[in-house]
């Protein structure tokens, strides 16, 4: 049965003997209904222990990312910080279960790498210690996981010259039964022998395993490039064939737009054009986040730019890849700031699908801030907090939460830093402090309260891919089912690697059914809320995971 047809069952609904074999697991449970109001966010910065800042001249106006993963294996999720022109800093978190939110810096040459525009999580080797691809303007390099937050320069063993250039986008899959994922680096103007920027945009590339898995092969390039600052391989058909989508920003093109490579192991990358359904749209591109929010099993994509947003869906279903716009539908054009008084247009950089307040419905982040002094663009300019409604439109939240800031966002991550169900938030500005909220819920920072109830996944599988990139989630709770995609990359130069959060509302559980990445369908399992689990693959049942192994 090919990947499509069971994506194309699933919506349909035709699941009745694996839901036979659900309902032996549990009663079905209450189904998310309401909407929940905006937890409430408390600033911890200046007791958090991040003291960072990402700065630079006009170079590193467009990076600022961080990348979320646990570099020690405590569970706990850890932060790499791009510093731009200064050097780039990892944190080790200390935060206790429950309590304020606490880090201390890991200070190696390995890591506090300068030139650093952004870095995503990746575990290259499959030997179950987290990597890290570090972004930079010059060489981009690998750093191998060592554990307990040490890491060593991977390049030359992998056979890797850097990509250098400036490079501001990434993201990977794994093909066929490659012992390596395929890498894509996306890069931004071309980077002159002397170092300085010139005013062409210039080609992605990517790469893939050689022949043999003994290191990388040459890059391929992915040309024409327009300045790309985001990428993401999906399977936005469900066919089983991650394909790369590229936003650009058009403020350096005339004839360019938005790209969709398509990329089949064993092939060339190929452009989808007019001609495959492909509409061209230009835009400021500067983020990607993708969900399936209609319910129809295939994923929408939230782009961010200048002025009004993108949120695009397939128009006639996935023999295509024809879209169209529903942002102003669903509430999510985020065009100008919601508070500030500054009327003029919005720069929005990351963003973000997550359920902030647990109530079973996805909500939607976006870091906002001017490029430097753009005068066409609003310098107030608030991030948005964007909280998912029953009916699938969203309401802005951010200011009721609490995280309202003027300062120049750029990347950022919604993450479970003290491991108490609520997901905190931290934020990169350009030229300003690191920020970081911790979430309290419904209560104060004294007395936090959960809001709604909640689990967190990872999944495991054996060989090379063993954080599952590519998968896909089928989660029902109660009359509810929502479907989510595994993925590395997107977003604005970070990503994270790590717990999946799920928000379960009033329920005491969830089913959950994998599609792995190869396409085969594992069993309905079975998840209670409030607690960590992992689903490994061929298990019949989840295995808890409790902080601090208590």
């Amino acid at each position: 049965m090919t990947l499509r047809r069971l994506g194309l069952l699933a919506l349909a609904g035709v699941v009745a003997a694996a839901a036979a074999g659900a309902g032996a697991l549990l009663g079905r449970p209450a189904t998310p209904s309401t909407a929940g109001g905006a937890p409430r966010y408390v600033d911890e910065t200046a007791t958090s222990g991040l003291s960072f800042r990402y700065s630079g001249d006009a170079t590193y106006q467009v990076g600022g990312g961080v990348a979320v993963l646990d570099c020690n294996g405590d569970g706990r999720p850890d932060l790499y910080l791009a510093g731009g022109a200064g050097p780039a800093a990892l944190y080790r978190n200390e935060s206790t279960v429950g309590g304020p939110l606490r880090f201390s810096r890991v200070e190696d040459p390995t890591t506090d790498l300068t030139a650093v525009n952004g870095a995503y999580p990746i575990d290259v080797g499959g030997d179950g210690l987290t990597d890290l691809v570090v972004l930079r303007v010059g060489e981009s390099v690998v750093l191998r996981g060592l554990g307990e937050c040490r890491f060593e320069r991977a390049n030359e063993a992998l056979g890797f010259d850097g990509a250098p250039g400036q490079t501001t986008a990434f993201s990977a899959t794994w093909e066929g039964e490659a012992a390596m994922p395929t890498l894509a680096f996306g890069r931004y103007l071309v980077l002159g022998a002397d170092g300085i920027l010139g005013s062409d945009c210039a080609d992605s590339i990517l790469l893939r395993p050689a022949a043999g898995g003994a290191g990388y092969g040459p890059a391929l390039p992915l040309s024409p490039g327009y300045c790309t600052l985001s990428m993401l391989f999906s399977d936005w058909d469900r066919s089983g064939r991650r394909d790369l989508r590229v936003t650009n920003d058009r403020h350096y093109y005339v004839d360019g737009m938005d790209q969709l490579w398509r990329v089949a192991a064993g092939e060339a990358p190929r452009l989808y054009t007019a001609d495959d359904g492909w509409v061209s749209m230009q835009i400021w591109g500067m983020g990607i986040a993708s969900y399936d929010l209609t319910g129809d099993g295939y994923p929408e994509v939230f782009l961010t730019s200048q002025g009004d947003n993108k949120l695009q869906t397939l128009t006639v279903g996935p023999d295509r890849p024809t879209y169209r716009d529903i942002a102003l539908k669903r509430g999510v054009t985020a065009a100008r700031p919601f508070t500030g008084g500054d009327v003029r247009p919005s720069t929005a950089w990351h963003p973000e699908f997550a359920d902030v307040n647990n109530d079973g419905f996805t909500d939607l982040f976006i870091s906002k801030g001017n490029v430097s002094a753009q005068p066409d663009f609003a310098a107030r300019d608030p991030s948005n907090l964007l909280l998912g409604q029953p009916d699938g439109t969203f309401v802005e939240a951010a200011e009721e939460a609490g995280i309202v800031s003027y300062e120049r966002g750029r990347g950022a991550a919604l993450a479970d830093f003290n491991l108490d169900g609520l997901l905190d938030l931290v934020l990169v500005n350009y030229g300003a402090n690191v920020m970081i909220w911790r979430n309290v819920g419904t209560g104060t920072a004294d007395r936090p309260d959960t809001m709604g109830r909640w689990a967190a996944l990872r999944l495991r599988q054996n060989g090379p891919n063993r954080d599952a990139i590519g998968a896909w989630l089928e989660i029902r709770i109660g009359a509810l089912t929502v479907r989510r995609e595994v993925t590395i990359g997107g977003g604005h130069l970070g990503g994270q690697l790590g717990w999946l959060h799920l928000g379960l509302g009033p329920a005491s559980g969830a089913e959950i059914r994998v599609q792995w990445p190869d396409g085969e369908v594992g069993p309905w399992v079975r998840v209670d809320a409030d607690q960590f689990s992992i689903i490994a693959r061929g298990a019949s049942s989840a295995e808890r995971w409790l902080p601090g192994g208590d």
